[in-house]
């Protein structure tokens, strides 16, 4: 027998555990992103300002 899904309702074994409240308070606390993205956007944006100064 198959499981049965119910829609918008999903497991997060990280959320579970408590990791993506610790992924969120540091990187609150430190200016620092946690994903890659963010940490793209981050380094991206502080070498467009040492270029043009803004």
């Amino acid at each position: 027998m198959l499981p049965i899904k119910i829609p918008g309702l999903s497991f997060s074994w990280k959320r579970a555990l408590g990791i993506t409240r610790v992924k969120q308070n540091f990187a609150r606390a430190t200016g620092i992103p946690t994903t890659k993205s963010g940490a793209e956007r981050k380094i991206g944006s502080t070498i467009i300002k040492a270029i043009f100064g803004k």
